[in-house]
């Protein structure tokens, strides 16, 4: 794919991939079923390439709050159905990463607040430093070395460039 916005890989598309096999086996080596919530859009691709990985049982859902990356400050509306029942299961939040963390601290308080969960974990490609504490476990292969915008594998640029199947710097 070609565009001024896409600058240097940051993680290629095999780093990608090694980083999905890590993340698996961490999650495979502690569950033995969970209830798996990918935050969409942003997780789905991420999502797709960890099911296959798992080497436990699992059930799927969605959840939803619009934000603008590095936004930290993000109040849009939560949207969760629970088209699967949370009570009493283990549950892991997807998404391809967490930048702030502001968003993803809003969903765990939400998951926490509405639902009798037995646990609560995320699971994401990678971590950025600047991210707010979250209080449940994380599992993810890749922490970032600075803040840097970052574009492809799930990630935006103005709603383009998610498709973009490595990880690459923004480019303003």
């Amino acid at each position: 794919m070609k565009s001024q916005r896409i600058g240097a890989v940051v993680l290629s598309e095999q780093q990608i991939q090694d980083g999905v096999e890590i993340v698996a086996e961490k999650l495979s080596n502690k569950f033995v079923d969970a209830v798996l919530i990918t935050v969409v859009p942003g997780g789905i691709l991420f999502t797709a390439d960890l099911v296959r990985k798992l080497k436990f049982d699992i059930k799927m859902d969605y959840i939803s709050c619009p934000h603008t990356p590095g936004d930290s400050n993000n109040q849009s509306p939560i949207v969760f159905h629970e088209n699967i029942s949370l009570l009493g299961k283990d549950v892991i939040l997807i998404d391809d990463a967490i930048e702030s963390g502001g968003t993803m601290n809003r969903l765990v308080a939400h998951i926490q607040e509405h639902y009798e969960v037995k646990s609560l974990s995320i699971a994401t490609l990678f971590v950025k430093p600047s991210r707010v504490d979250i209080p449940v476990p994380q599992y993810y292969a890749y922490e970032m070395a600075n803040d840097d915008l970052l574009v492809g594998y799930g990630l935006p640029w103005q709603d383009k460039l998610r498709n973009v199947p490595y990880l690459a710097k923004l480019v303003k």
